[in-house]
């Protein structure tokens, strides 16, 4: 991995903690940045007309939060804005620290052993033979597009009952 080839051939411990280091420092500053957003936005006339609105969802963010924010650092992308999201609606600091840690120690963990594993191999395999690599992504792509279409097609399809109604599966 390029962005993280200051880590290569050290102990895995050492590149965990490093990683961890990283997005704890990534996820902080991206809460705090969403904290002033969301003072801004509080004392804003916007934040005057959606009053009660504001509060509710806020309270709501608080509750609820936790969970969305540690699964939050199993993706790609939403990550930042689930950060950016509990700052802005001022989750309550201790909670989102919680489960802030708690998604940092994952991605540690995806990002040192699963992701960066998948994007060595494929850098290997693409220093020896591009074209290959490339086949390999398309391969990828068409297998992921196909499982998405066979999900879809099977939501669509009627429920094998008894009667010769057509029912669709619900979402």
């Amino acid at each position: 991995m390029p962005e993280f080839g200051f880590l290569e051939g050290q102990p895995f411990w050492i590149v965990y903690f490093a990683l961890f280091g990283i997005v704890l420092c990534r996820a902080q500053a991206t809460y705090w940045i969403g904290r002033g957003l969301g003072a801004g936005v509080t004392r804003s006339r916007m934040g005057e007309r959606l009053g009660p609105r504001l509060d509710r969802a806020k309270r709501s963010i608080d509750r609820y939060g936790a969970p969305v924010v540690t699964l939050s650092f199993c993706t790609v992308g939403v990550q930042t804005a689930v950060n950016l999201s509990a700052g802005a609606m001022r989750m309550r600091f201790p909670r989102y620290l919680a489960a802030m840690v708690v998604g940092c120690l994952i991605w540690a963990g995806l990002w040192g052993v699963v992701i960066s594993g998948l994007v060595g191999t494929w850098w290997t395999l693409f220093l020896g033979s591009p074209w290959l690599a490339i086949g390999v992504v398309l391969l990828a792509a068409v297998a992921v597009a196909a499982l998405v279409l066979r999900s879809r097609r099977r939501d669509r399809t009627p429920l094998a009952t008894g009667d010769s109604s057509t029912t669709v599966r619900p979402h």
